[in-house]
């Protein structure tokens, strides 16, 4: 490993940054909250504008649901056969209140949750899923999984070291195990849309939205082979959300990996929702006390006296219904022919871009 720049030290890279919204949401978040947005692409702060005032014409505007919070890193023990990575796996298995106990004495936030192991031949892949309180967790975890090593090759001299992180975790990567076993924060952001708003705001109707969706995000995205995805651009939200409140960017590629669903009720309403299984966020932890990232958490109440988690979900949640404005937006508009070309030379030209 390299030595660490102290941060007095870094140089910093302007991103233009516009506020949005607000949005209306209820569930884990209630009331109204504008959110930040880092991005050279300026026409996304308009895009999820439209959203966001779609949302505020609905009764209860955007719902999200917190369904699961965990950060995981794998480890990877060597062992001398097949078989004995068989016989390690079900002892650390059944071990597992013996390795929380480990977890609990290493930090004052980690708890370990859950344990999968996974045998290669003979490597074993051990996965520890922990609970990190406001933070993302990286190290955190990787600090638990040090301790937890050591007392696995304490238990189990035949075993040797093999790596502190086995991509089995699977962090940074698309992959299917994040969805499946979970990875970060689990939240699904929704909205039902009467059908009059639809075609006012969204000038379109919600048979048109649902087709779309279909056709594009779901069939278009297995043909592309997509993994445990099909949406349209989660990855921009998340990414202009990610940098302006201090998270580590690189974490959309997992975070990105969700799933868009729409549905028409009764008389043309448009059911929309957002299912993002893998949000690596925190609120606490490293870059998150530069200036700029401090007033935006502080902004979007996340610095506010809960319980262990509590502003983390909270701006888990803020990022999903972020997601679901612009995702609605952009599927709205590519329902009529033109208008996403026609949207993106009209506001780059009234800002100095393209000619």
């Amino acid at each position: 490993m390299t030595e660490r720049l102290p941060m007095s030290d870094a140089l910093f890279t302007p991103i233009p940054t516009r506020w949005v919204g607000p949005l209306l949401l209820s569930g884990e978040v209630e009331g109204e909250q504008s959110v930040p947005l880092a991005t050279y692409e300026s026409p996304l702060w308009p895009s999820v504008g439209r959203g966001a005032r779609v949302s505020r014409l609905v009764a209860g505007g955007i719902r999200t649901t917190v369904v699961d919070e965990r950060m995981t890193r794998s480890s990877l023990f060597v062992a001398p056969s097949a078989a004995d990575a068989v016989v390690a796996a079900r002892s650390i298995e059944a071990r597992r209140d013996e390795l929380g106990a480990v977890v609990a004495e290493r930090s004052r936030h980690a708890r370990l949750i859950d344990l999968d192991t996974e045998i290669v031949g003979h490597l074993l892949f051990v996965r520890f899923a922990l609970t990190t309180g406001d933070a993302s967790g990286h190290n955190m975890v990787t600090l638990a999984a040090e301790g937890l090593m050591e007392r696995v090759l304490a238990w189990h001299p035949e075993l040797e070291y093999g790596s502190i992180s086995g991509n089995y975790c699977s962090d940074k990567k698309a992959t299917a195990v994040n969805g499946i076993l979970g990875r970060g924060r689990n939240v699904i952001a929704e909205i039902l849309i009467p059908a009059d708003i639809v075609e006012q705001q969204l000038r379109s109707t919600a048979r048109r939205i649902v087709e779309l969706n279909v056709r594009k995000n779901l069939v278009g995205s297995t043909i592309a082979g997509a993994l445990r995805s099909a949406n349209a651009h989660y990855a921009n939200m998340l990414l202009a959300f990610y940098l302006a409140t201090g998270q580590d960017a690189a974490n959309i590629v997992e975070g990105s990996q969700g799933i868009t669903y729409a549905e028409e009720r009764g008389d043309g309403d448009l059911l929309f929702s957002c299912t993002l299984p893998n949000l690596i966020v925190g609120t606490v932890g490293n870059g998150k006390d530069l200036p700029t990232v401090e007033d935006a958490l502080e902004r979007l109440g996340c610095r506010e006296e809960r319980a262990p988690g509590g502003n983390a979900r909270r701006l888990a949640s803020l990022i999903a219904a972020t997601v679901l404005c612009g995702e609605l937006s952009l599927l709205a508009a590519q329902t009529n022919q033109g208008e996403l070309m026609a949207s993106h030379l009209l506001l780059e030209r009234r800002q100095g871009g393209a000619k």
